[in-house]
């Protein structure tokens, strides 16, 4: 697995202001921008051709801009049909795939919901599943990053606790941490500069700082309600304390990327990463 040599900042998906919508001038794109990583969105399936894969890795690479994914959203790897679950996981893995081709990093998904179950049997299933995932890929070697999201409804599997100890448990997993999510999650807590501080430390102190300098970040706006998460929302039209969470990331020293997720996926990323440069820690 390749070390990430900064805090990069990009788009999730192609940014909206690219002329032709196609992946490889998205990325062309995304640097003409002045951003450096850009997340492949296979949320509506894997459709990407393993040629295409490989000019994508060309493209990339020439211009600096580092590639994550975000696998199919239907995914439940705690679903009560075994046929579910196998094509949950082949999603997951085909993703992975396609990434690896393409030469990225980072693949995420959201692994499941707890469907009125024992959230410790839950964990327990889930974790079986994604450690097939990762011996199939690990098998065929197949190097990036397996990325549990932690998750914007208390419905869904994906705590912050969850995520650590499947990252403690299995080899070549760590979370993506959505702050937003974690916001909503929590019903509008983690908004604050020391909640920031107390997961970042837990995860240094029980991952090891090889999990800050490898972070997979989503940051946005968000919309929520008793029930946790309802819709993405553009920064400055959100509750989110953005500015304090970026002053953090860099108090960490945190290194990866951090995708920007709003309705405006570039306006929010450009926002992000220029006031991340302005800030002196």
């Amino acid at each position: 697995m390749f070390k990430v040599d900064r805090l990069r900042f990009g788009t999730a998906g192609i940014p909206i202001s690219t002329p032709k919508r196609s992946t490889i001038d998205g990325i062309i794109h995304v640097r003409n921008l002045g951003l450096d990583a850009m997340e492949l969105e296979f949320v509506r399936g894997v459709n990407l051709k393993p040629e295409l894969a490989k000019k994508i890795k060309y493209v990339a690479k020439k211009h600096d801009v580092l590639l994550t994914a975000h696998a199919p959203y239907y995914i439940n790897l705690n679903a009560a049909e075994k046929a579910k679950i196998e094509a949950s996981k082949r999603r997951i893995i085909q993703s992975a795939e396609r990434l690896h081709e393409a030469g990225g990093w980072s693949v995420v998904f959201h692994a499941g919901y707890y469907l009125k179950q024992d959230p410790a049997k839950v964990y327990e299933k889930i974790k079986g599943e994604i450690k097939d995932i990762v011996k199939n890929l690990q098998d065929r070697g197949i190097e990036v990053w397996i990325r549990p999201e932690l998750t914007g409804k208390p419905t869904q599997f994906g705590d912050l606790m969850e995520l650590v100890k499947l990252s403690e448990e299995i080899e070549r997993v760590l979370p993506t941490i959505d702050f937003a999510h974690a916001h909503a999650r929590n019903k509008g807590k983690c908004n604050s500069v020391e909640e920031w501080r107390e997961m970042l430390s837990l995860m240094e102190d029980r991952l090891g700082r090889d999990a800050l300098d490898n972070m997979h970040i989503h940051i946005s706006g968000i919309n929520y309600t008793a029930k946790g998460e309802r819709n993405h929302l553009n920064l400055q039209e959100s509750d989110m304390n953005w500015k304090d969470l970026l002053r953090v990331l860099k108090e960490f020293k945190v290194k990866g990327v951090v995708i920007s997720e709003s309705p405006n996926i570039e306006g929010d990323a450009i926002l992000m990463k220029k006031k991340y440069e302005e800030i002196r820690v």
